[in-house]
């Protein structure tokens, strides 16, 4: 312990690194939880789904949509959610599943929905790609 306050002068940059790197890792495990929102699995999505008529959100492009959603999912591109988040009004205490390819743009939707005063919003993580890995359907229509 005598040693820590040395080590710490000589060695400031790797000190002050290994700070910063702690805390990314502390808010990516707990970043969603601070922002007031969950991440699901595509098991725990189905199961909001089935069990308690979860929306599905999907915010990617049209392109992306029209290659494969999943099963009725309302198709919201996250570049106009903040324009038409009127349209989600009724889902406001009902479960909203926001979805994109991978679950990094899907993490922006579940921000401005919650800001919006959405109460039970997630994020799917893994996206598309997640629901496709796990042999979850996509439809085309």
């Amino acid at each position: 312990m005598e040693n820590l306050a040395p080590f710490i002068s000589n060695n400031l940059l790797l000190v002050m690194a290994l700070i910063v790197v702690l805390g990314m890792l502390i808010f990516n495990i707990f970043g969603h939880r601070l922002r007031g929102y969950q991440v699901v699995t595509p098991s725990q999505a189905t199961q909001l789904i089935n069990q308690e008529n979860a929306l599905i959100l999907d915010i990617r492009q049209d392109n992306e949509f029209k290659n494969g959603h999943i099963i009725n999912s309302k198709h919201i591109p996250l570049t106009f959610l903040n324009d038409r988040i009127n349209d989600l009004e009724t889902y406001k205490s009902k479960p909203i599943i926001a979805v994109c390819r991978s679950g990094h743009r899907s993490a922006h939707a579940c921000s401005s929905l919650k800001k919006a005063g959405f109460e039970s919003v997630y994020n799917l993580a893994g996206g598309v790609i997640a629901w496709e890995g796990a042999n979850l359907p996509l439809t085309k229509n």
